[in-house]
């Protein structure tokens, strides 16, 4: 297995964004981007908690996702801004575009005396009606995500899997049974309610679901009439027979299931992928949706950035770092905390026990897999 150096991307000159303890920084403009230790200044990819958290002082982020942001740290300091709009700090020519994660979800550019940087975020290039679409953005340094970069990661076409969930919902209600969905509360379940057939039957929500929904229907977000779950009197539980529920992660196993009486559940998460996933989660079906790039995403998304240098923040570093570098391209890796929500990894394990790691994780260094079989193995000609 080849070594790898996760503690620094090989650092040039003046670089216009560095890893510091706090976070990524851009010393010319005095901000960082999206740091996990209070700092004076900081612009937002997207609202979730391992990107943006409490402590700033002021926060930077994109119109539409002023909402979510708000609703998660109330009371905070923060500016909004339109995709695409210019902002000048300390001189260094700020712009957020979209990166199409889930509502609001921004790449940060970063141009600098003739330089452009661009931070990814979290991103993913599938249709999704909850958020605006992923924007290429031409630059000369692209810092990317890689959560799902290894060949075995493709995500089927989405209507596929929404035809799935359909159909399997379709099926446990003609069998009087509640069909209940497991997936993450910010992003994952306001795309499963926008795109399934909400012809079917009822819909209900976990109390940790619909908060978020009223954010994106107040950004102009078209999702389905949803009821709490807590609503229902329990004597009225038959109400729920042939109707899909949608909760969080970690209302599974939990007592809170048991008004829905007969009841089938299934897990919606890029690791549905992994064999053996479904099983380990316990439920009786795995559907592969994930907010992510998939490893051709990730290929697509990096070439048509036109960058010469690509540095890798998170997710399957090592692996991705190496196809970088066999493309002829300068690669490197920052050390960050971007993976500790539970956005997918929530999906396999509230510890991520069951959770894939990367060759060497920028959370934990000594986490293995065998990567170089799964990449050698399948990695595209």
């Amino acid at each position: 297995m080849h070594s790898f150096d996760m503690q620094t991307a090989p650092l040039e000159t003046a670089d216009l964004i560095v890893a510091r303890p706090e976070g990524l920084y851009c010393p010319p403009g005095g901000f960082y981007i999206d740091p996990w230790r209070p700092v004076e200044r900081a612009v937002i990819t997207h609202a979730h908690s391992d990107h943006a958290r409490f402590g700033h002082r002021h926060y930077l982020v994109a119109q539409s996702g002023i909402g979510v942001l708000l609703s998660r740290l109330p009371g905070i300091d923060v500016q909004a801004i339109a995709y695409g709009e210019r902002v000048t700090i300390n001189g260094v020519t700020v712009s957020l575009h979209p990166a199409g994660h889930v509502l609001g979800s921004s790449q940060v550019r970063v141009e600098h005396a003739g330089r452009v940087w661009v931070a990814s975020g979290d991103y993913k290039l599938d249709p999704d009606p909850t958020c605006a679409a992923f924007e290429p953005v031409r630059c000369d340094t692209f810092i990317t995500e890689s959560t799902f970069g290894l060949p075995i990661y493709r995500w089927d076409p989405p209507q596929t899997i929404f035809d799935g969930i359909d159909a399997w919902w379709r099926h446990n209600a003609a069998q009087g049974r509640a069909s209940v969905v497991f997936c993450y509360a910010f992003g994952k379940a306001q795309r499963l309610l926008a795109s399934i057939d909400a012809g079917i039957g009822p819909i209900f929500c976990h109390g940790a679901v619909e908060p978020l929904n009223r954010e994106y229907r107040a950004a102009g977000v078209a999702l389905p009439p949803v009821r709490l779950v807590s609503e229902i009197p329990a004597k009225e539980k038959a109400l729920f027979k042939g109707a899909l529920i949608v909760a969080p992660p970690s209302a599974q196993g939990s007592t809170w299931l048991r008004r829905f009486g007969d009841y089938s559940d299934a897990f919606a998460s890029g690791w549905m992928r992994l064999r053996g996933a479904r099983r380990r989660r316990g439920v009786d079906r795995g559907f592969v949706l994930s907010d992510h790039a998939d490893w051709p995403q990730l290929q697509t998304a990096i070439r048509s950035t036109g960058a010469s240098r690509v540095i890798v923040t998170h997710g399957q570093v090592e692996p991705m770092v190496r196809w970088l570098r066999e493309q002829g391209l300068q690669a490197g890796a920052f050390v960050t905390e971007y993976g500790d929500d539970p956005v997918e990894a929530d999906a396999v394990g509230a510890d991520g026990a069951n959770a894939p790691r990367t060759v060497a994780s920028a959370t934990d260094p000594g986490a293995r897999i065998d990567a170089d079989t799964a990449f050698a193995s399948q990695v595209d000609p």
